[in-house]
């Protein structure tokens, strides 16, 4: 038996509590893995709290991200006692997650733990700060550089938006944070912003073009933030969009693109190939400094998930929540 966050529905509705379940109801996979560290995400926080249908089958173990320790494998890649990391590929909405103790995975979709990182450095960066640095990759591959002019990251005080702003400072960029959190700003600039803008400013709708601004963009908003982000863009410049904090909707024109050969660049972090995903560990391992994932981190316990999960829906949150499955 092992404890886990379990979502279970049925015609009252959606429940979610902390109960131990019993390994032979583990899901097939190649590798089991006693995990040491989970996380919580913006999707996490949608499938616990059900605003959002996430979860596809019931019941569910929630939890997209974990780090931990292989028990047993049979995939050729991975051995007993081997250290991993997991990211996405549908867990924690399709295939039991790293809210547990416990975890049966395939190993296709892990990566080994980059030797840079301990377990609970690499859930301090999770899903969110792979994201970050897969848009970083993104914008970088496009050809946006230092002496373009500044990046904006949207959502900066969420954990893909401290991250990127970290990442992005790392490489040379200046940058300027978007919050709706003005009383957060120190820490902004601690991680490397150069300037605080009020999410308010690019909360509606604004014009069609507006004034050129931003070298590229990474954004976690999606909706207005997103389209006037695009319209304010400069020549040539590209947007690396990768969330929907906003809404999923984009109440935009094709005027950036076809007058300012804007390039809006679709980051997905579920699905990304193994390749990507390795470059984007190998950024996180070179730029990302200890001392940002230490003020970045907030480190809960298994039992406290639920509750702070209602946190992700009401706009609480700073940073990244780090879930110590065993205490």
């Amino acid at each position: 038996m092992f404890n886990a966050i379990v979502i279970d529905k049925n015609d009252d509705g959606q429940s979610v509590a902390l109960a131990q379940v019993d390994e032979a109801n583990l899901p097939e996979g190649d590798v089991l893995i006693d995990v040491a560290y989970s996380t919580l995400n913006f999707k996490d926080g949608l499938a616990i709290t059900g605003s959002s249908p996430v979860v596809r089958s019931f019941p569910m173990i929630p939890g997209i991200d974990l780090a931990g320790t292989v028990r047993e494998s049979s995939h050729a890649d991975y051995k007993a006692g081997d250290k991993v990391v997991l990211n996405g590929w549908g867990v924690g909405e399709a295939h039991w997650g790293g809210l547990a103790q416990v975890a049966r995975l395939k190993g296709d979709w892990l990566v080994g733990l980059p030797k840079a990182f301990d377990e609970k450095q690499a859930m301090a960066i999770g899903t969110a700060g792979y994201t970050a640095a897969l848009c970083v990759d993104a914008l970088v591959d496009h050809g946006v550089t230092p002496d373009q002019g500044e990046v904006l990251v949207t959502g900066a005080t969420g954990g893909v938006g401290s991250v990127a702003i970290a990442l992005l400072k790392a490489a040379g960029f200046s940058v300027a944070a978007l919050t709706g959190k003005p009383d957060e700003a120190d820490y902004l600039k601690g991680l490397g912003a150069d300037r605080i803008i009020d999410r308010a400013e690019m909360g509606e709708k604004g014009k069609p073009l507006q004034r050129e601004t931003w070298a590229g963009v990474v954004d976690t908003a999606g909706s207005f933030t997103l389209a006037n982000a695009c319209a304010q863009t400069k020549y040539g410049g590209a947007v690396a969009a990768c969330g929907l904090a906003q809404g999923f909707d984009l109440p935009a024109t094709v005027m950036p693109f076809i007058l300012r050969g804007v390039s809006l660049l679709g980051v997905d972090s579920v699905m990304a190939p193994r390749a990507k995903r390795l470059k984007a560990w190998d950024r996180l391992a070179k730029d990302l400094d200890p001392a940002a994932l230490a003020s970045i981190g907030q480190e809960i316990t298994l039992s406290e998930a639920i509750d702070t999960a209602k946190k992700f829906m009401s706009g609480e949150v700073r940073g990244r929540y780090i879930v110590d499955v065993n205490a």
